[in-house]
């Protein structure tokens, strides 16, 4: 947690010097292209019967690259990639899930202001496991041994690599600096070897900082 909150303020340090300097952006009233960088923090679980554990904090960190589809509706499509920490936690039971995640958004832009603008978005997103690591203390309560396992494409036995959901949010830009917060849930289940025939579903509440050039 202490290194994410450390990741987060040296970007809102940094904000206004990369707002300054920067000679992009996106404007609701002509067409564009604009790119940005995003950082910040999610409130992961894993949904289901499957496993049964509580919130894991983790970090987002990644790039997004958008493109107005419209000349009159400021509607937009982003894209990017991050990297993602999530899984699940209670107590010492715990799942880390480490993804690479792209998102697919629609957003749509209103002006609040010369300077403000708010942009709610939906759309799905597909991630992939790099890495990761679990560990059940009680066997009796979930399909997990009571021992850790390691996330690799060899070794890893209880999640699939592959996950896909989607996205549903509002972001809010000023002077080219950006805030979203947004909620995410997994339709696909990741579950991998489960005896019980139950789905496991990751969701996550997360709220992300950045800058838009």
């Amino acid at each position: 947690m202490k290194k994410i909150l450390v990741a987060i303020m040296a970007v809102l340090f940094a904000a206004p010097s990369f707002a300054q300097y920067s000679s992009g952006g996106f404007s609701l009233s002509e067409s564009s292209l604009y790119y940005g960088i995003r950082l910040g923090v999610n409130f992961a679980g894993i949904g289901g019967d499957y496993v049964d554990l509580g919130t894991k904090t983790g970090m987002n960190l990644g790039g997004v690259v958008g493109l107005r589809l419209s000349d009159t509706t400021p509607v937009f499509l982003e894209s990017g990639l991050y990297y993602t920490e999530r899984g699940a936690k209670k107590d010492k039971e715990k799942v880390g899930l480490t993804y690479f995640e792209l998102p697919v958004l629609i957003k749509y832009g209103i002006q609040v202001s010369d300077d403000i603008a708010v942009l709610p978005y939906i759309g799905p997103y597909f991630s992939y496991g790099i890495a990761g690591k679990g560990k059940i203390t009680n066997p009796n309560k979930s399909a997990f041994p009571a021992e850790d396992v390691p996330f690799s494409k060899s070794s890893y036995k209880k999640f699939k690599h592959w996950d896909m959901g989607f996205k549903i949010g509002c972001g809010a830009e000023y002077n080219k600096l950006y805030a979203e917060i947004g909620y995410q849930f997994g339709v696909a289940n990741i579950a991998k070897e489960n005896p019980a025939d139950d789905d496991a579903k990751g969701h996550a509440l997360y709220l992300n900082l950045g800058v838009n050039f």
